[in-house]
């Protein structure tokens, strides 16, 4: 079974504005509601592959209802713990340029941590454990670390996207799968990341430091994959950039779809990349259809 966690998931509101206007009244001309957070994403388009998942995490109030909800209406399982405050809500406004309000991560007592933990505790030999987002304030930045010593005493595969200190925390640990984009991975090791083969070269020291496999994805410049035996690097399909909400969750969706029944990991690298791009291109998150179409347009070069 593939367990994702979103420590503070979100009721993503979308609001198209032809023109905004600042400190004027503003109409949208179409809205969107979508249940939204890293690990949510990665569940919802791993369900849209046909691969049956649990979502994890903290969810409250009425914005929690919502999510368990819309999560129901995509066959999507969840064994969420539930909060005192209500989940918060991110509006992402679309006129010339997009922009985004955040609202707060929630407040999660110790108690609550622990209930996580022993969820994680929980999983069985060869399960996967996806963590993906920031960690909450009120959450120890060690957090992440504490599940993936909990996956290695289970032998269960532990895979994060992630960024910052949480990412930091788990360099030397062995883990199944990291995802930084160019940018993170640079952040990571006081560096730019400004061609492939400079991610190629920092992604071999996270494997070196215990990463089994490395995902780095590049935006336009497509992607790499490292692992001890391999390297690959492939492009991006063409298409319009219409939604920057959930494309690396997809890449991680897609790669973990394709390796949980083929174990291909040139299959696997492919078709996350191919989930990356049907998100980036689509106004929700990208449909199996998409997914499968895209296939075709993307090549995957190994390097020495």
């Amino acid at each position: 079974m593939i367990y994702t966690v979103t420590l503070s998931p979100s009721v993503d509101y979308i609001m198209h504005v032809d023109q905004f206007h600042e400190g004027e009244l503003n109409r949208a001309s179409k809205t969107f509601y979508y249940a939204g957070g890293k690990g949510i994403n990665v569940s919802r388009v791993l369900k849209r592959l046909d691969i049956k998942n649990t979502a994890l995490g903290y969810i409250g109030g009425f914005t929690g209802r919502f999510i368990e909800e819309y999560l129901e209406s995509e066959q999507v399982q969840h064994q969420f713990i539930e909060t005192e405050y209500p989940t918060r809500v991110n509006v992402k406004l679309k006129s010339d340029e997009e922009s985004e309000i955040n609202g707060p991560g929630p407040d999660i007592s110790e108690d609550q941590q622990n209930q996580l933990l022993k969820q994680v505790d929980q999983l069985q030999p060869d399960d996967y454990l996806v963590v993906a987002g920031s960690i909450p304030k009120t959450i120890p930045a060690t957090f992440y670390k504490e599940m993936a010593k909990l996956c290695e005493q289970n032998n269960a595969h532990f895979i994060a996207d992630t960024s910052g200190q949480a990412l930091e925390e788990l360099v030397g640990l062995r883990t199944f799968l990291l995802k930084p984009n160019h940018h993170e991975l640079g952040e990571l090791y006081n560096t730019s990341i400004e061609t492939q083969e400079d991610a190629i070269t920092y992604a071999r020291k996270l494997v070196d430091q215990g990463a089994e496999h490395v995902i780095v994805s590049m935006g336009g410049q497509g992607a790499i994959f490292v692992s001890k035996d391999h390297t690959y690097s492939c492009n991006v399909p063409k298409g319009t950039v219409k939604n920057s909400v959930g494309a690396g969750d997809s890449v991680v969706s897609g790669f973990l779809a394709s390796y949980s029944q083929n174990k291909d990991l040139s299959q696997a690298f492919k078709q996350g990349v191919a989930a990356g791009s049907a998100t980036a291109f689509s106004n929700d998150l990208g449909t199996k259809e998409d997914i499968e179409k895209l296939l075709s347009e993307i090549e995957v070069q190994e390097h020495a």
